[in-house]
Parts: structure tokens; C-alpha cells; sequence
């Protein structure tokens, strides 16, 4: 004797599996056909059709000497069922897509500097093993991007954090990334120049170019000791703009590791003195307490494998840095 499988226990309505029992029996003009096609016992099937007729208060079929017959009201409700089961497949398909990534998206936040090469090559790998997905990318501030993480306007963000600024881990789910420092460029023609390593009180009768008039806003205050006072000649928001001033001797300027790929060859790019540098964090976050879609788990697997292949300088005390080369 056969081993039949349990037909689903359903608990009131018109339950998917009813239906695709009904589209069954309608297709083959048979109880018999049908429970043979859907591996199960006559009598369930039977059952089944008798439970979506009560339900629905119509006779769904006519029973004949050799099988049955879709009733006026068993035809109109077949066109509903066959609506509801194809949505579902294809809802099935959806969610099988998202889950092996051959669809979906995946919206990234990134700060500056990040965009310099980091992410870059993470999403270029990304969208080589997932053509699929499609992608999106958002510069921004770290505080902005935090907000576009809590809104749902992102999925996930590339953040910067100074060591004595943690960000919040009880709000962000944070995943460490890489830590960098922070370089002095200085025109090729600079007194220091030819220097590995520089003191700040070193620089203190240079005019620093940075991202705002007030030091506590830009990336100085972030590595610089309390009591050394930039004096900042420049303001330029943009990376290029900062660099092109520095290569033609208007003042010097801190650059993160990170973006040493966007210095022009013409700078020179010293290492602070381990007693005068920080190191800023770098972190993908994403908002705690919410899934991660499929996407996102797979992306932080590229931003790692980035992040390793940038060979980023790990301490100020090495040698110099060639612009357009971390390496």
C-alpha cells in the first residue's frame, strides 16, 4: 500500500493549499486524477472540496457518473484561485531571488574618504559575483548617514569614528572594518618635505587648508592635542580642492589614509609622530534590532576583503607615504 502524505490541517478560509487542491480537481475533471497527482488519498481530497464548498457556500462541482464538472460558481471562483496560487509563486520566485541574489538591491552609505577606494571596490566585486542587485551609493557625513541608516533610506553605511568619539552600538550594529591614520600632505617644495615623520609644533606657523574656518568641525580636532591652535588660511569642502592647494604651497593638510589615492603626485604626505596622531575607526553599520538582508550580509564579505587589499599604513611611525599608492 502506498504511504500518502498528510494533507495541510487548515484552519478556516480559503486556505492556498484548498485552493491548489480545487485548481487540482478542476484540471483533471477528477477526485481520483487529482489525489493521484497530488499524492494524496481520495477520501482527503474529497473532504477538502467538501470543506471549500461550506466555506464558500457554493457547489463547486458537479458530481457525474465518471468524474466531475465545474459548476457556473466553481468556474468563477476558479479564476480567483488560479490568480492567488500564481501570486504566490511568484512570490516564492521573489523571495528565492533575494535570497541567492540574483535580485534585490542594496543602498550604501559611505563618508568621504571611503568613496576614494574602499567602497568603490567592494561594490565593484559585489555587482561581478551579483549583476542582479541592483546598486546604489549616497555620499555623506557620518551624523547624516547615521540618519538615512534609522529612516530606512539606507541599508548600509561605511561610518568614521575617532577613538575618543565612539559611535553608538546600542542603536547601530557596527562591523569593524579598518582603522587609519591621519597624514600631514605638504607641498614637494615644503621645508619638511623630505621628512618621514613630523611634530605638530612643528607646523604651527603653517596655514592649514580644512573643511571649515572652525578646527572643532573638521578632522584636526579629531587628532589634534587640545592645546595646538591651526591657523586655517583655506576652506575647501572637497578633497580635490584641498589638495590642489596644498600642491601649490598654499598651506598644508591632514588626509586620511584612505584617501591617498585622490593625492596628486605632486604632494609629499608625512606621518604624524605616534605622540601627536589618532587613529579614526572605520565601521559598515547597520541598524540594531533589524534584519540584514541577504545583500547586505554578502557586501560586508567584499568591504572586508576591500579593506585587506588597501594595505593601509597601520602606524605613523613608518615611513612616508607615496600619493596615489597605499601599498
Amino acid at each position: 500500500m502506498l504511504n500518502m502524505p498528510a494533507m495541510p490541517r487548515e484552519h478556516g478560509g480559503m486556505q492556498p493549499h484548498a485552493l491548489q487542491v480545487f485548481r487540482a480537481v478542476a484540471e483533471h475533471g477528477s477526485i481520483t486524477a487529482a489525489a493521484r497527482t497530488l499524492r494524496y488519498t481520495q477520501s482527503a481530497v474529497s473532504r477538502q472540496i467538501a470543506a471549500l464548498e461550506a466555506e464558500t457556500g457554493a457547489i463547486l462541482f458537479d458530481r457525474l457518473p465518471r468524474g466531475v464538472a465545474l459548476t457556473e460558481q466553481g468556474r468563477c471562483l476558479l479564476g480567483h484561485a488560479e490568480a492567488v496560487l500564481d501570486r504566490l509563486d511568484a512570490a516564492r520566485r521573489d523571495l528565492a531571488a533575494l535570497r541567492e541574489l540574483t535580485a534585490g538591491r542594496l543602498r550604501v552609505g559611505a563618508f568621504p574618504t571611503a568613496v576614494a577606494a574602499l567602497v568603490p571596490r567592494a561594490l565593484a566585486t559585489f555587482r561581478s559575483a551579483h549583476p542582479g542587485v541592483a546598486l546604489s551609493l549616497v555620499e555623506g557625513l557620518t551624523p547624516g548617514l547615521l540618519e538615512r541608516l534609522l529612516a530606512g533610506d539606507a541599508d548600509v553605511a561605511v561610518l568614521s569614528a575617532a577613538s575618543d568619539q565612539p559611535l553608538d552600538d546600542e542603536r547601530f550594529d557596527l562591523h569593524h572594518l579598518v582603522d587609519e591614520v591621519l597624514l600631514v600632505a605638504v607641498p614637494r617644495t615644503h621645508r619638511l618635505a623630505h621628512r618621514r615623520t613630523v611634530r605638530l609644533r612643528e607646523l604651527a606657523d603653517d596655514a592649514f587648508i580644512a573643511g571649515s574656518a572652525d578646527a572643532e568641525k573638521t578632522l584636526l580636532r579629531a587628532t589634534l592635542p587640545a592645546d595646538f591652535r591651526p591657523r586655517i588660511d583655506i576652506v575647501a569642502a572637497e578633497w580635490t580642492g584641498k589638495l590642489g592647494c596644498v600642491a601649490a604651497g598654499l598651506g598644508v593638510a591632514l588626509i586620511p589614509a584612505l584617501a591617498v589615492r585622490a593625492a596628486p603626485p605632486d604632494l609629499a604626505l608625512l606621518r604624524l609622530h605616534p605622540d601627536d596622531a589618532s587613529v579614526r575607526r572605520v565601521f559598515a553599520a547597520t541598524v540594531a534590532g533589524r534584519s540584514r538582508p541577504p545583500a547586505v550580509h554578502r557586501f560586508l564579505d567584499h568591504l572586508d576583503t576591500a579593506a585587506a587589499g588597501l594595505g593601509l599604513p597601520d602606524h605613523p611611525s613608518g615611513s612616508g607615504v607615496t600619493p596615489g599608492n597605499t601599498n
